[in-house]
């Protein structure tokens, strides 16, 4: 078996349009969320979201392609464009050996409900034929591969929220084993529509909160629900002596990935958090040897009042006494719920993390849920060195996801 490697990072999210300012955000402790720009919320009970802010799609492609594609693959080729600039890869690797697996929760929401609208109001012949490849949730993937040329497997994935981590996992694996030599690896996600809004708040999911500082609260009692986000998030990993030898950055060695399935519930997570642990503790293998002080956990923490007792149990089950020790926060408490991207985007963070030896807090942690009794990093970033890092992501459908990154060593 192979080993996998970083080498490029990109993200588009509600706190930065770039890897860096994303960073900056986080340790800033930004509030990403703010009332909703986009449509009219006078009449809603939620009114919240981490909505993109000075985002312009110009700097990745024409105008003419942005207009051909729905905001979610638009946000997935700016993102994979930052992070194959970064990586230096493009025109490096065979074709047929770079593969892409890129996934969305839920695809072109927003196309899909602008071409409902124009059915019902002027009749079939006005549905413009753009429609179809605009909406089918694998097109940002197919977008990808055909920018990149990337001829190697190109997977669409779709595990809800934990899409973001399932695709960099699926990745890990197809290079580890040899069916690759580098992958495109993310997701990405524009649901900010008032359907997606109405409908997560059908299910009890979304924060009724008309306050930005009290609406996305991951292991707080206060909780009341999620924030959406929308952006995207990619990496590219490569296999490790393809990268040596061609001189490549490397931010950190993928070690690890547990994928797992609840088999409970369409929404809610287990209780017994039994199958969650697994994926967890199935990643954390490859963390074998670093002392528990310098583990960073990247939690799903929605703030559902589910999501966020059930995780904390997940943790003590796949971690046991180790539990208490490492270094875990919420950067949802930013960015909001990005959904099929926020898997990869909070890989990004996870990496990161490491890289510079900060850990991102948990904003707007002020009451702490006696049953979430771990380290969350409540409010401030804190400076200590990390060496190993897990990012966690939890869907609906009862989809769990774990990858774990530690630094590069020869």
């Amino acid at each position: 078996m192979r080993r996998v490697v970083v080498t490029g990072l990109g993200a588009v999210t509600p706190i930065g349009n770039t890897v860096e300012s994303f960073w900056n955000g986080l340790i800033e402790g930004e509030n990403g969320i703010s009332r909703i720009t986009r449509f009219d919320v006078s009449d809603s009970k939620y009114s919240m979201a981490g909505e993109l802010k000075d985002f312009d799609p110009t700097l990745y492609m024409e105008k003419l392609t942005v207009k051909k594609l729905d905001r979610f693959c638009v946000y997935a080729l700016a993102a994979t464009a930052q992070a194959m600039e970064d990586s230096g890869l493009e025109g490096k690797v065979d074709q047929e050996e770079l593969a892409v697996y890129y996934g969305s929760g839920i695809g072109g929401f927003e196309t899909f409900c602008e071409s409902s609208t124009t059915l019902a109001e002027k009749g079939p012949r006005k549905i413009s034929p753009l429609f179809i490849p605009k909406m089918i949730s694998n097109i940002a993937a197919g977008n990808v591969a055909i920018r990149y040329g990337a001829e190697g497997a190109c997977v669409s994935v779709t595990t809800a929220c934990a899409t973001g981590t399932t695709a960099i996992g699926e990745g890990y694996r197809a290079i580890m084993h040899g069916y690759a030599t580098a992958a495109i690896c993310g997701g990405a996600e524009a649901a900010i529509v008032p359907l997606a809004v109405a409908g997560f708040g059908s299910c009890m999911a979304l924060s009724p909160s008309d306050d930005p500082n009290a609406a996305s609260l991951p292991f707080d009692s206060r909780r009341g629900g999620f924030v959406m986000g929308e952006g995207a998030g990619t990496l590219i990993l490569e296999e490790y002596e393809h990268a040596k030898a061609r001189g490549a950055k490397i931010y950190a060695e993928v070690v690890g990935y547990g994928s797992t399935c609840d088999a409970h519930h369409v929404t809610a997570p287990s209780p017994e958090a039994k199958a969650s642990a697994k994926a967890i503790r199935d990643a954390a293998k490859g963390l074998e040897g670093i002392v528990p002080e310098q583990i960073y956990y990247n939690a799903h923490g929605t703030g559902t009042p589910m999501n966020d007792t059930v995780e904390t149990l997940a943790i003590h089950n796949a971690l046991g006494e180790d539990a208490e020790k490492i270094h875990i926060s919420s950067t949802k408490s930013m960015t909001g719920h990005m959904l099929g991207a926020a898997g990869a985007v909070e890989a990004i963070a996870s990496i990161l993390t490491m890289k510079n030896g900060i850990v991102p807090p948990t904003i707007n942690l002020k009451e702490q849920d006696p049953k979430c009794d771990l380290n969350y990093t409540p409010n401030v970033a804190l400076k200590t060195p990390i060496e190993g890092a897990l990012s966690t992501s939890l869907g609906f459908g009862g989809h769990n996801a774990c990858v774990a990154f530690r630094k590069i060593k020869d």
